[in-house]
């Protein structure tokens, strides 16, 4: 944290956000995900972007874009690059943003305002607005803290969402684990879950989630890591799935995540990379249809 004056000479500490975004020929993506970190109010942030070496345009215009640290280095994918950011990064606060994904106005000095009334808690997990490629709506995705049993079949929460404070890595060096190309997100909250580190649900919508069909979580590899990690799973937790599952959805009803009003939200869009669109959603839902596959697994 950095001291400023306040009032009568007090001194009042500004929480510093450092946002991580790993790159690779995402250019057009990563242009809206840019704008819209730029453009947050009220907080200290700084933007590092790692990038692989991305071969599609993406260098042409980053490297000289001064609203971010832009590294261009080979890495061992995302989960690396992210790592690397990491340890770059100078803020109290950490978080990782794909290239296909967004803040939404106000999220960082919503995030700060949660952090100082929670000083216990590390890791900060708010809610995700899934839209599609053209920006349109799709879904709310509220967080849960995550359960031991259900992690396996439900993931309770989208990484853009997750805000943590440094010590999480730098004192308590909880990593990604580099081995997982697709499902580093399921065992770094995994971890987090075993190191007892104090996490609390933030219930603010901070960002959004572009599902375009072509998102790596959707990948061959990310299937193989899917079933890799299951067996992982102890075989009784594994035969109670269906109660998992069905326990998962009582949770989520109870916390309210199916009970939504009209709202609306603002986003850039291919259409728009230089200004926000706003968007109105008059019959909002939690249920996100097409990712549901036949099983009940969450694709």
């Amino acid at each position: 944290m950095s001291a400023v004056g306040g009032a009568r000479g007090i001194k009042e500490f500004v929480v510093r956000f450092s946002i991580i975004t790993p790159s690779f020929r995402q250019s057009g993506w990563l242009k809206l995900c840019v704008a819209s970190v730029h453009d947050q109010t009220g907080v200290e942030l700084e933007h590092i972007v790692q990038d692989a070496g991305s071969d599609d345009g993406t260098l042409d215009w980053l490297q000289r874009d001064a609203r971010v640290q832009a590294v261009v280095e080979p890495d061992e994918g995302m989960y690396d690059a992210i790592n690397r950011g990491f340890r770059r990064a100078s803020g109290d606060v950490l978080a990782y943003l794909n290239c296909d994904e967004q803040y939404l106005p106000g999220a960082l000095a919503a995030v700060r305002d949660f952090f100082d009334r929670h000083p216990n808690i590390e890791v900060a997990l708010a809610g995700t607005i899934v839209v599609n490629g053209k920006g349109d709506y799709v879904c709310h995705r509220h967080s849960l803290l995550p359960h031991p049993h259900h992690i396996w079949f439900r993931f309770p929460v989208l990484t853009s969402a997750v805000f943590l404070r440094r010590k999480v890595v730098h004192e308590r060096g909880l990593w990604f684990d580099t081995r997982w190309r697709a499902l580093g997100d399921l065992h770094w909250i995994r971890s987090l879950m075993s190191a007892g580190v104090p996490m609390a649900v933030f219930d603010h919508f901070t960002s959004a989630f572009a599902d375009t069909g072509d998102n790596l979580c959707l990948t061959p590899n990310a299937v193989r890591e899917h079933e890799t990690s299951l067996a992982m799973a102890p075989g009784w937790v594994r035969t109670l799935r269906p109660v998992w599952v069905v326990h998962h959805r009582l949770r989520r009803l109870a916390a309210g995540h199916f009970f939504l009003k009209p709202c609306h939200y603002s986003i850039y869009t291919p259409r728009s990379p230089e200004r926000r669109t706003r968007f109105e959603v008059a019959k909002p839902t939690a249920v996100w249809w097409n990712r549901l596959s036949p099983d009940g697994w969450r694709k």
